[in-house]
C-alpha cells in the first residue's frame, strides 16, 4: 500500500498568510497616503518618521509613495485570492491555470518589493539618516512576501526562479535609479526642491529683520516640511534668511552647529533663545521675534 505524501501546512496555507500580509501592508500604506494627502502629521511611536516621510524620496511623480505601495500591496492579496473565486467543481482547469499564472507573477512582485524596500532602508540609513517604524513595517512585510512567495509552493523549476529573480532585479534597480535620478543629480545642487512663490514685501521685511536679530532656521535640503516654510516666506524672502544646512551632503553644511542646538527635526527655528520645531506661521515669527513692521503677509 503507497501511503500519498501529505502536503505541508506552509503550502496548505500559504495563500492565506500572503494575503493577510499583504493586507497589513494595505493598511499602512493607506494611513500614510491619506495624512499625506490631507497634510497631516503621521503618529509615530519615534522620531524620525516625519524626516523620512517628507523627504523628497517620498514622492514619486508627484504623488506620495505609500500611494504606490498601497497600489501593490493589493494587487498582491488579489492575485492570493484570486483562484479562490473560481468554483474548483465547475472550472477546474481555468483554476489551475489560475493558481500557476498567479504563483509566478506573486513571486516576480514579490521579488520587485523587496529589492525596492531594500533600496529604500539604503535611502532611510545612509542618506536620510533618520528612522521610520512605518517603512521598517512595510520593508519586513516585502521581504516575508519573498520568503512566502519560494517556501509556499513546490516550485518544479527552481531555476525559473532565479531568472525571475535576476531580470526583475535588474529592471527594479533601473527603474528607481531613473526615477530618482533628478534627486541625486549633482546639477540638483544639493536642492530637490524649487521654490515657486513670490515674497510680498512684508515678507521680505520679516525675513530681514529675523536674520538681523539673530534669528535661524535650521533644516535639510531633502526635507519636505523646509520646503513648505520657503513657501510661506516665498524666493525673494528665502534669499534674506538665516538657513543653517544640517545635513552633510547638503550645500554648505554646518553640523557642528546643528549638534550643538541638538537639532532632532526640520525645520526648527531659534527666534531669541527659544526653540520652535516644525513649520511655522509668518505670524508667529513676527510675534515670538518682536517684529514690529507691516504684517501683510502672503504669496503670490
Amino acid at each position: 500500500m503507497i501511503r500519498r505524501r501529505s502536503t505541508p501546512w506552509i503550502h496548505q496555507r500559504s495563500r492565506f498568510i500572503i494575503a493577510s500580509l499583504a493586507t497589513v501592508g494595505v493598511v499602512i500604506t493607506a494611513y500614510l497616503t491619506l495624512v499625506k494627502l490631507t497634510g497631516g502629521t503621521e503618529a509615530c511611536p519615534i522620531t524620525g518618521c516625519d524626516q523620512v516621510l517628507s523627504s523628497p524620496y517620498a514622492v514619486v511623480f508627484g504623488l506620495p509613495l505609500a500611494l504606490f505601495g498601497f497600489l501593490a500591496y493589493t494587487i498582491m492579496a488579489g492575485m492570493a485570492v484570486s483562484p479562490w473565486l473560481i468554483n474548483r467543481e465547475t472550472h477546474k482547469s481555468l483554476r489551475t491555470k489560475t493558481e500557476d499564472w498567479t504563483w509566478l507573477l506573486i513571486f516576480a512582485q514579490a521579488s520587485a518589493m523587496m529589492i525596492f524596500s531594500g533600496y529604500l532602508m539604503y535611502l532611510m540609513a545612509f542618506v536620510i539618516k533618520s528612522l521610520c517604524i512605518y517603512c521598517i513595517a512595510s520593508a519586513i512585510c516585502s521581504v516575508s512576501l519573498f520568503a512566502l512567495a519560494i517556501l509556499g509552493r513546490d516550485w518544479e523549476d527552481r531555476g525559473q526562479l532565479f531568472f525571475i529573480t535576476v531580470v526583475v532585479g535588474m529592471i527594479t534597480l533601473i527603474g528607481t535609479l531613473a526615477i530618482y535620478a533628478p534627486i541625486n543629480s549633482p546639477r540638483a545642487e544639493k536642492n530637490p526642491f524649487n521654490i515657486t512663490t513670490t515674497s510680498n514685501p512684508a515678507n521680505i521685511e520679516l525675513a530681514q529683520y529675523l536674520t538681523q536679530s539673530g534669528a535661524k532656521m535650521y533644516g535639510a535640503f531633502w526635507c519636505g516640511h523646509c520646503h513648505e516654510q520657503k513657501e510661506l516666506f516665498g524666493k525673494q524672502a528665502v534669499e534674506n534668511l538665516s538657513y543653517i544646512e544640517c545635513d552633510q551632503a547638503g550645500k554648505n553644511p554646518q553640523l557642528d552647529l546643528c549638534k550643538s542646538k541638538n537639532i532632532q527635526g526640520y525645520p526648527t527655528w531659534e527666534v531669541k533663545g527659544q526653540m520652535y520645531s516644525g513649520v511655522q506661521s509668518l505670524e508667529k515669527l513676527a510675534k515670538v521675534s518682536g517684529y514690529t513692521g507691516t504684517r501683510n503677509f502672503g504669496v503670490r
